[in-house]
C-alpha cells in the first residue's frame, strides 16, 4: 500500500510557533496560498484528523475526493501550554521542567506525549487494517501524529523529533504491514 503522510497548511498559530493542539484553527491565507501550488499523486482513500486545519488541507490537495475523518488521529493536548509560544512560556517553572524533560513529561492538565504516540499509532493501525484492499492511502494529519507513526514503523528507525516536517509537507511511503519505507519526502 502507498501512503502519503501530509502535515496540515499553515495557520496563524503555526507562524507565530504556538503549541496549537486542540484549538480547532483554521488555515491561515498563506497556508491556503502554499497548499494550492503542491502537486500530489492521486489517492483511493483520504483520511484526515478531524480539526479544520486538515479538513481544509485535505478539501485543497484533494478536491475530488471525500475523506474520512479519525478523531484519534487529532494534535497532542497541550494543557496549560494550549496556545502559547515559547516566548509567552519562558518563564514558566512547568514549562521549564517539561522542557528538561526532553519533552517526556506530560502537558500540565493535557496529554501525556507517550499516551499521543500511542493513540496515533493504534489509529493507524486500526485505519490501515480497516482499509486492507486500498492501493493508496493519504493521511492528512498533525505533525506530531506523523513523527509518532513514523518514529514506530518507518525503516531504518529513527526517533521522533527526527521525522519533523513542515506544514504543508510529509513523505510518501510503501507499507507492508509491518514497516513503512520511505520513498519520497513532499
Amino acid at each position: 500500500m502507498k501512503i502519503l503522510f501530509i502535515r496540515h497548511g499553515l495557520t496563524a498559530g503555526n507562524i507565530e510557533k504556538r503549541y496549537i493542539g486542540r484549538t480547532d484553527e483554521p488555515l491561515c491565507s498563506e497556508g491556503i496560498a502554499q497548499l494550492q501550488e503542491l502537486k500530489l499523486p492521486s489517492c483511493e482513500m483520504i483520511v484526515c484528523s478531524p480539526m479544520k486545519r486538515c479538513i481544509q488541507t485535505a478539501e485543497i490537495l484533494f478536491p475530488h475526493s471525500g475523506y474520512l475523518t479519525a478523531e484519534e488521529l487529532r494534535e497532542c493536548d497541550f494543557g496549560d501550554f494550549e496556545g502559547m509560544n515559547y516566548n509567552e512560556l519562558s518563564h514558566n517553572a512547568d514549562y521549564q521542567k517539561w522542557i528538561d524533560s526532553g519533552g517526556t513529561l506530560p502537558f500540565p492538565k493535557g496529554e501525556a506525549p507517550e499516551d499521543f504516540r500511542r493513540r496515533c499509532v493504534k489509529a493507524f493501525e486500526d485505519i490501515v487494517k480497516s482499509l486492507g484492499g486500498a492501493a493508496s492511502v493519504a493521511f492528512v494529519v498533525h505533525g506530531g501524529t506523523i513523527m509518532s507513526i513514523l518514529e514506530k514503523y518507518a525503516v531504518p528507525h529513527r526517533d521522533y523529533f527526527d521525522w519533523h516536517c513542515e506544514n504543508g509537507h510529509g513523505y510518501v511511503c510503501r507499507w507492508n504491514g509491518s514497516e513503512l519505507e520511505i520513498t519520497e519526502k513532499i
